[in-house]
C-alpha cells in the first residue's frame, strides 16, 4: 500500500521463505461484493469526494486473534495490485493480502446491533465477535488485545 500504515494497524503481510504452509488456492473470483455493499461502497466514495475511486481492501497482523481487515479508499491502484470490478463498484487488494482474501465475501451489514461492512473468509479458521479479527490455518499473525 502506498498509503502506509492506519493508526492501530499492525504491518502488512508479507510472505517468507520459511512459511511451510502454501497459500490458499482459490479458483473463483478473487473477492466478490455483495449489491448492498457495493452500493454503500459507491455511495461513500461519492459521499467522501472520490466519486472515481476504489475501495482498498486488505489484511494486517493485529486484532486479537491475529489478522484483522482493514479498508480505505484508493484514487488509483499501485502496479502490483489487483482490481476487481463487481455490482459497479471497484477493489483493489494489495499482493500481500490476495492469499488470505482468496474466495472472501464483502457485505454491508445494518441491524440493530452493528451497521458496517462485513468480510465472510473462507480461509479463516476462527474469528473473534468484533467481526474485525480472524485466525488463519497455517498462520500465527501477531494477536493484540481489542
Amino acid at each position: 500500500m502506498s498509503s502506509g500504515l492506519l493508526p492501530g494497524m499492525g504491518a502488512t503481510l508479507s510472505a517468507s521463505n520459511n512459511d511451510p504452509v502454501p497459500a490458499p488456492v482459490y479458483t473463483g473470483p478473487l473477492v466478490t461484493i455483495t449489491e448492498r455493499a457495493a452500493a454503500k461502497a459507491t455511495a461513500l466514495l461519492a459521499d467522501k469526494g472520490h466519486p472515481d475511486g476504489m475501495l482498498r481492501v486488505f489484511v494486517v497482523g493485529g486484532g486479537c486473534s491475529g489478522f484483522q481487515y482493514g479498508m480505505a479508499i484508493a484514487e488509483q491502484a499501485d502496479a502490483d495490485d489487483t482490481v476487481i470490478e463487481a455490482e459497479g463498484a471497484r477493489i483493489v487488494v494489495d499482493p500481500d493480502s490476495v492469499p488470505m482474501l482468496s474466495g472472501a465475501e464483502i457485505d454491508f451489514v445494518e441491524d440493530l446491533m452493528k451497521s458496517g461492512f462485513t468480510i465472510y473468509n473462507p480461509n479463516a479458521v476462527s474469528s473473534c465477535a468484533c467481526g474485525s479479527s480472524f485466525q488463519a490455518n497455517g498462520h500465527e499473525g501477531t494477536p493484540r488485545p481489542c
